[in-house]
């Protein structure tokens, strides 16, 4: 490789690592990133669920393409229950802030396989959702581009160029995990988890927690406060 080629590749390197210091110091994507972890993790923690305790994933009958081929995948059982168990450990791992960069990786091939099914086998309107769900997944890897900045380069990661690290206040934190878990139960009465008048009352607490980091986003939140490394 050329000096001019080296030179290139070293600007390029050094935008991106200039880009992702702007977009991280942007309260927005910092509850952004949290509210796409937990839309992800509510998402496929109860459906993991189904799956890891041998439960099907649709009625739809085998005469069907689409229903066959989720039937041949249930009747393979622990094959079946691996991918339950997959897609647990991705929900789970994104949602703990130490650990949701592993999450985000692990969710990367998971949405990529889902959507070469639904693309194949024809899913009408069901490709966008999960094409959609493919570029949060994206984002929240792009979000932890430090993390997994050594895949890219060797270089060590520039001195003058701090990564800001936001916190919310308490108040926000607690409506966002308020939101998640209504979410998942709500999810989890999908999968028959919870009674339906349950699953109810879940999304309407869902909700109201969600309206109400709103708000606090809208008035009194749109600057955050520097530090807390459990939100990176």
């Amino acid at each position: 490789m050329n000096q001019s080629s080296l030179d290139g590749s070293a600007t390029l390197l050094r935008r991106l690592d200039a880009l992702y210091t702007q977009v991280r110091g942007i309260p927005f994507f910092v509850r952004l990133t949290l509210f796409t972890r937990i839309l992800l993790a509510a998402g496929f923690i109860p459906t993991g669920m189904a799956k890891l305790l041998g439960h099907r994933f649709t009625t739809i009958s085998v005469e069907n393409p689409i229903g066959a081929f989720f039937e041949a995948m249930y009747q393979t059982g622990a094959y079946w229950q691996f991918l339950g168990a997959s897609q647990i450990l991705a929900g789970i791992l994104v949602l703990i802030p130490s650990f949701a960069h592993l999450g985000a990786a692990l969710f990367l091939p998971i949405m990529i396989n889902i959507l070469v099914i639904t693309v194949a086998l024809g899913f009408t309107g069901t490709p966008i959702v999960t094409g959609l769900m493919l570029v949060a997944v994206i984002y929240l890897c792009a979000w932890d581009y430090e993390r997994f900045r050594g895949l890219l380069t060797r270089k060590s990661w520039p001195q003058d160029l701090l990564v800001p690290t936001l916190r919310l206040d308490r108040g926000e934190i607690y409506g966002f995990w308020v939101f998640a878990l209504a979410l998942l139960a709500f999810f989890g009465g999908t999968r028959g988890f919870l009674n339906p008048k349950a699953s109810l009352a879940a999304l309407g607490l869902g909700f109201a927690a969600g309206l109400f980091t709103l708000i606090r986003f809208l008035t009194t939140g749109r600057h955050l406060r520097p530090r807390v490394e459990s939100l990176r």
